[in-house]
């Protein structure tokens, strides 16, 4: 058989598969939200948060607050079909979804002062709580985790406003470019702070307070998920109380899960129970053996200290 005849065969085979009525069968166009119109749409509400700081090589406006008219008549609009199509899609009938997406696209706009106010006290808890930061225009510019808690304030607006879909896809993308995955539900308070973040994960139903201070590879998580898709809507993630800081590779999970305020918790800890205010939870230092060419010699022991905590890099 001729290589034209054989693909031909091959392409046969496979349209006849998408003919079994599942959910990866479905061949509708513009039933779901665009990915590559809402990840162009964060970059755009990026440069409303911080209009100083991400260009915009779309519009030729020489004014700026003219240039910001312009952005948010853009945004607006995208936005507004891409929120009219998610509802259409969803599992759950909305009546007239494309009145109801104008709705949710006023109230969103209305929310971005409100977000903006957030966002300056994680750029300040960020530039006080890292002395490596020069300037704030560094933090806001280069900092992988203010560009995570600033999406995921977005999107936890629009999960607010019970927005489907378009959320995720906010948190997701900037999941990939980061490494920090903050689902959009979770709620989180003033002038928080991601030091590092890579590998960090926040769960749905987290509850974070304010002045907490987090570092890489810390994760806000469930117990156990093996109730599958009967957990939906219970609370599964922990409550982090104010002025909480969590060092790196530490997990803390479950649903009944609180941290005081005014805690610390050290470096790579397993949490699944209430911590008291004020306490201090770290791991017994480990034994260490060097190994000198000669044999085993052990670490001395540094009297009265048993803690590990979280160092600058």
């Amino acid at each position: 058989m001729m290589f034209e005849a054989r693909i031909q065969s091959l392409a046969d085979r496979l349209l006849d598969d998408y003919g079994n009525d599942r959910v990866i069968d479905r061949l509708e166009m513009f039933t779901q939200p665009d990915r590559q119109i809402i990840e162009t749409l964060i970059g755009k509400l990026l440069r409303l948060v911080f209009p100083g700081y991400y260009r915009d090589y779309t519009y030729r406006i020489y004014n700026p607050k003219n240039n910001l008219s312009a952005l948010i008549e853009d945004i607006a609009f995208h936005l507004n079909r891409q929120i009219a199509i998610a509802l259409r899609g969803s599992d759950t009938k909305v009546d007239d979804p494309e009145r109801r997406a104008e709705d949710i696209t006023a109230a969103f706009f209305e929310a971005l002062p409100g977000i903006r106010a957030l966002t300056e006290t994680d750029l300040q808890a960020a530039y006080d709580g890292d002395p490596a930061a020069k300037n704030k225009a560094e933090v806001i510019i280069a900092y992988p985790g203010l560009y995570a808690i600033t999406v995921n304030r977005l999107a936890h607006a629009l999960y607010e406003l019970d927005v489907p879909l378009i959320p995720r896809i906010m948190t997701e993308s900037a999941h990939s470019k980061t490494g920090i995955d903050i689902h959009p539900g979770a709620t989180i308070g003033r002038y928080f702070f991601i030091d590092h973040g890579t590998g960090i994960v926040v769960g749905e139903t987290t509850v974070i307070g304010d002045y907490v201070k987090i570092y890489q590879g810390v994760t806000l998580g469930a117990l156990s998920t093996r109730g599958g898709q009967k957990l939906r809507g219970k609370r599964r993630h922990p409550t982090i109380e104010d002025n909480v800081t969590i060092y790196a590779g530490a997990s803390i999970l479950g649903g009944d899960t609180v941290i005081g305020h005014d805690s610390v918790i050290g470096s790579n800890v397993f949490i699944t129970h209430p911590i008291a205010p004020g306490t201090r939870v770290s791991i017994k230092s480990q034994e260490l053996i060097y190994k000198n060419g000669q044999g085993y010699v052990m670490q001395p022991e540094v009297p009265g200290d048993n803690n590990v905590w979280c160092y600058e890099i």
